[in-house]
């Protein structure tokens, strides 16, 4: 016996795993138009629960699932009743579907589909609507309502945070890219990544960066979650370890190696930017040795070729006016190397001796060392921590990175809401309540 028509379309489709079957279909130029029923129809008022008459039919239009490659239309033909209850308020009802919520333009199927796209294949909200055949604006609704459904309705979003991540984001770029207006603060769970059960990820975003925003953002979390977070990684801005300081006073705060070192770097090249300008009297030019030599500088000596050992050696013979370089980079390099020491205890101590020996007392014309060892001695607990816990804001950086490349791909964003959601989104994190759905 030959199969019918309906069951070969129904499979084709899927249609009967969302309870409909296809009773034809028709080419509307770009877009494929199909003609469904409901398998089974609820005939209970949804008001009193009594039973209804068969009144008519309505046809409810639905986007669906694009087909062989082509935007494809549901036209599903939905009985009508009249309530039976003559004391029931509501007298005409229509039977819902269940692939679909009641008014909606979209079946439950297309909005996991948009957030798989979003989410996993890393599309842009513009390739996902074109893909569908439906308006900009109706995706990114669609999105951002299902990810505020599966993060802020999910009483377990934040279940299980043992090691938070704090950092500071750029979330559109204008002339003044450090205005308060212009930052984010992301919050991020280090705990999968620490434990070896999987990756970090972003548990919130909020706009500014300031004590304030992380101290309302933690005395908002019940005191379970307060009490179960043991670890906080940060950079060194200190609104942050102020919060974690008021907030979370059992916590442990570690403060980021790639930011000590970037901290480290940056006062290096504000020595030799200062030196230059002592010594010509003006900014580096090309063949200027400073400013030639600026990256070798903050290369780490074991990646250094023999050519730029060389250079090296032949900077800081030649002049002595470069003595104050020499000793900012020697301090540098033994920064770096407390990081990568194979052993932490050792690596720990080494970082000691660095923080003692700048500290204070040192000579002038080392201004800008000084202000590192200030900055560290006053930090020591945080920098040191690294050693005994492990913990840092890599992840958080790699998550910074996939955020990037959300504004890139949406060409930038204007509404600070939906960059919150679409940065939950497009973080990868949502991967496996989408699956779920």
């Amino acid at each position: 016996m030959q199969p019918s028509g309906n069951l070969v379309a129904d499979t084709i489709c899927r249609t009967a795993e969302i309870g409909l079957t296809i009773t034809g279909a028709a080419d509307a130029g770009n877009i494929t138009i199909i003609d469904a029923t409901p398998v089974t129809v609820n005939n209970l008022c949804p008001d009193c629960g009594q039973s209804g008459k068969l009144r008519d039919h309505t046809l409810r239009r639905l986007v669906a699932l694009p087909v062989v490659g082509s935007p494809t239309r549901l036209h599903v033909r939905v009985p009508r009743f009249t309530c039976s209850n003559l004391s029931c308020a509501r007298k005409i009802f229509q039977a819902s579907l269940n692939c679909a919520d009641d008014g909606a333009k979209i079946t439950h199927r297309v909005t996991r589909w948009i957030l798989q796209r979003l989410a996993i294949d890393r599309m842009s909200v513009s390739a996902t609507a074109k893909a569908l055949g439906v308006g900009w604006e109706l995706v990114n609704q669609v999105a951002l309502d299902a990810c505020r459904s599966l993060v802020y309705d999910d009483p377990g979003h934040l279940d299980g945070v043992r090691i938070l991540g704090v950092d500071e984001h750029v979330w559109k770029h204008t002339r003044r890219p450090t205005e308060p207006s212009n930052l984010v603060t992301i919050l991020v769970d280090l705990t999968p990544l620490v434990d070896g059960r999987g990756h970090a990820r972003l548990l919130d975003i909020r706009p500014g960066r300031s004590a304030q925003v992380l101290r309302t953002w933690l005395q908002e979390r019940d005191p379970d979650f307060r009490e179960n977070v043991q670890v906080v990684t940060m950079d060194g801005f200190t609104g942050y370890a102020s919060a974690v300081d008021q907030v979370l006073p059992d916590a442990r705060k570690v403060m980021d190696p790639f930011h000590v070192v970037h901290l480290a770097a940056d006062k290096l090249t504000g020595c030799r930017q200062r030196l230059q300008r002592e010594t010509t009297g003006r900014r580096g030019r090309k063949d200027d040795p400073l400013y030639k030599y600026r990256r070798t500088l903050l290369t780490r000596t074991n990646y250094l070729t023999d050519r730029q050992k060389q250079r090296l050696d032949m900077l800081w013979a030649t002049d002595d006016d470069y003595v104050a370089l020499e000793v900012t980079w020697l301090f540098y390099q033994d920064l770096i190397a407390a990081y990568g020491h194979p052993k932490k205890s050792e690596g720990k101590k080494l970082m000691s001796r660095v923080i003692n020996s700048i500290r204070k007392g040192l000579p002038a014309g080392l201004e800008e060392l000084a202000q590192l060892g200030r900055t560290l001695w006053r930090r020591r607990e945080d920098v040191l921590a690294y050693f005994d816990i492990g913990a840092s804001n890599g992840p958080v950086e790699a998550i910074n990175g996939r955020l990037e490349h959300l504004r890139g791909i949406a060409l930038g964003f204007r509404n600070i809401n939906h960059y919150i959601l679409r940065c939950l989104i497009h973080s990868g994190q949502l991967q496996g309540k989408i699956n779920a759905l």
